[in-house]
C-alpha cells in the first residue's frame, strides 16, 4: 500500500491554524503509527452517495472509498442498522434467523448446491484472511503460503506476515513465497498465464525443498496493491491447478475485488473461470459497518470444524448481519453490477482518450470500478514516475476529487469509487483529471521535465 501521497508531518506549519491544531492533537492522542492522506489533510464531517463534505461545507467527489460500497450513508443501510441496534445485538451462539437468511442469499451468489459452501463471519478482512489461512494449514498439513510481490492481505500478525506491501520493516514469514505480479503493461497479456503458472510452480518447489509444503495460494484477482491488473481473465487457471496438484488450496481474497466491483461478475475470481476452495470478504460487506467473512467449501472445513471449532464474539452479531443484509439487498435491487459495468466501461474509455493527449499516462487498465492509470516519465522504458503521480493525486484533491495511488513504485493512480458512482460523476472525474494533468505536467515541464515522453 504505497503512501507516496501521504501527509508529511514536517509540513504542518503550512496548514491553516485550525487544521494544524487538529493534526497536532491527532498525533498527540493517536501516536505515530497512523497516516493521513494528501499533502493537505481533509477534515470530513458528512457524506452521502458519492459525495463527501468537509468542515467548511466544501463538496468532494469520492472516487476512492470502496468500503462504503453502496454509497456514503445509504438510507437503507442506516435504517437497518438503527432498527436492529434498537431491537437486539447478540452473537452467533444463540439461534437467529437473520444470519441464516443472509448466509442463504449470499452463498447463492457463489453458485453450487446448498450445503456445498458455508459462511463463517468475522469483523474485518484481516480476520477473514487469518482464519482462511488457518483453515488451509489445518486442512493440508502444510505451512507454505504463496502471494504476489506487493500483495496486501491484512494487518494481524499472521496476515501481515504474508502482506509484502507493508514494506521491508514488516518481515514476511519464513513460510511465505512471493511471485511477481502479472504485469500486463510490461509482459503482455498473451504471455501472462504461462508466466504466472511457472512462477507459482517454482514457489511450490522451493517450499517443498524447505520442508514447508504448500498450504495455499492467496490472490486478490484485481491485484490491487500490485498495481491493478484485471486481464487476461485466463490468468489463474494454470496456477490454481498447480497448487491443487501440490496438495494446496486456492484462497480468493475478495475484499477488494468482490461485491460487483469488477462490473463483470459479483466476485472477481468468477471472471477467471476458477473455483476457489476458500473465499474471503471484507470492507464493502456492510457499507462501512465492520463485518467480513469466510466462504469455504464443506470438505475443506469439515475436519477443522470437528477438531478446532470457531467463535468470534462480534463476527456475525445481529447488527453486523443487518448491515450486511441491507448492503447486499441494495446491490441486487438497485442493479449496481449493471451500473458498474456500464459506467466503468465509459470511465475506462474516457481515460483511454486522456492517455492519447497526456504523455505521462503509460497505461490504463482495470475492470468496472477498479481502474489503474500508470504514470511514467518515459514511454519507451516505461519508467515509473512516483513524484508526478503524487502531484496528480494532490492536484485532484485540491480540485475536490479523491483518489489514491498504488503499485510497487507508487506510480499507479488508484480509481475505486463507490458502486453508485454514475455517468455524471464519471464525466466530472474525467474533466477534473484532464485539468489536473494539464496543470501538473505544465509545471513539471517547466522544471525537471517529468511527464514528457
Amino acid at each position: 500500500m504505497q503512501m507516496n501521497n501521504a501527509f508529511d508531518p514536517e509540513a504542518a506549519g503550512t496548514l491553516d491554524e485550525a487544521t494544524r491544531a487538529l493534526v497536532e492533537r491527532r498525533a498527540r492522542l493517536l501516536g505515530p503509527a497512523y497516516r493521513l492522506f494528501y499533502k493537505e489533510p481533509i477534515h470530513f464531517v458528512r457524506g452521502r452517495g458519492s459525495r463527501l463534505w468537509d468542515a467548511d461545507g466544501n463538496e468532494f467527489l469520492d472516487a476512492y472509498n470502496n468500503v462504503v460500497s453502496v454509497g456514503h450513508a445509504h438510507p437503507a443501510v442506516v435504517d437497518a442498522v438503527h432498527r436492529q441496534m434498537a431491537t437486539l445485538c447478540t452473537h452467533t451462539r444463540y439461534l437467529q434467523e437473520g444470519i441464516l437468511d443472509y448466509a442463504e442469499q449470499l452463498l447463492a451468489t457463489f453458485g453450487g448446491a446448498p450445503g456445498d459452501r458455508h459462511l463463517m463471519m468475522t469483523c474485518t478482512g484481516s480476520e477473514a484472511n487469518d482464519l482462511a489461512t488457518r483453515i488451509a494449514k489445518h486442512r493440508t498439513g502444510n505451512q507454505g503460503v504463496i502471494v504476489t510481490s506487493e500483495a496486501y492481505h491484512g494487518n494481524s500478525e499472521c496476515t501481515a506476515g504474508f502482506s509484502p506491501s507493508l514494506g521491508d520493516n514488516s518481515p514476511l514469514g519464513t513460510w511465505v513465497r512471493r511471485i511477481p505480479a502479472p504485469d500486463s503493461y510490461r509482459i503482455g497479456d498473451a504471455d501472462l498465464p504461462g508466466f504466472f503458472e511457472q512462477r507459482v510452480r517454482e514457489a511450490i518447489a522451493d517450499l517443498h525443498r524447505h520442508g514447508q509444503g504448500v498450504a495455499a495460494l492467496i490472490v486478490d484477482s484485481l491485484f490491487s496493491s500490485d498495481g491493478i491488473y484485471a486481464h487476461p481473465t485466463s490468468l489463474l487457471r494454470g496456477a490454481v491447478d498447480a497448487v491443487h496438484e501440490a496438495g494446496g488450496l486456492f484462497i480468493a481474497d475478495e475484499v477488494q475485488s468482490g461485491f460487483a466491483r469488477s462490473g463483470d461478475a459479483m466476485w472477481g475470481y468468477q471472471r477467471h473461470g476458477v473455483s476457489p476452495d476458500i473465499i474471503t470478504t471484507g470492507k464493502p460487506m456492510g457499507n462501512g459497518y465492520p463485518v467480513a467473512g469466510v466462504v469455504v467449501d464443506h470438505d475443506v472445513v469439515s475436519k477443522f470444524g470437528r477438531e478446532l471449532r470457531y467463535f468470534n464474539t462480534f463476527g456475525g452479531n445481529s447488527v453486523a448481519v443487518a448491515a450486511a443484509q441491507a448492503t447486499l439487498n441494495v446491490i441486487e435491487q438497485e442493479r449496481l453490477l449493471d451500473n458498474v459495468h456500464t459506467t466503468g466501461a465509459g470511465l475506462l474509455a474516457g481515460l483511454g482518450e486522456l492517455a492519447q493527449r497526456h504523455h505521462c499516462i503509460g497505461d490504463v487498465r482495470g475492470a468496472g470500478f477498479y481502474i489503474g492509470v500508470e504514470i511514467v516519465s518515459d514511454h519507451d522504458l516505461k519508467t515509473p514516475d512516483a513524484q508526478l503521480t503524487a502531484q496528480i493525486v494532490n492536484g485532484l484533491r485540491d480540485r475536490r476529487v479523491l483518489i489514491s495511488a498504488t503499485g510497487p513504485a507508487g506510480n499507479v493512480l488508484k480509481i475505486r469509487p463507490p458502486l453508485v458512482f454514475n455517468g455524471d460523476d464519471a464525466a466530472r472525474f474525467l474533466e477534473t483529471l484532464d485539468d489536473t494533468l494539464s496543470a501538473v505536467t505544465a509545471v513539471a515541464s517547466a522544471g525537471i521535465g517529468s511527464g514528457s515522453r
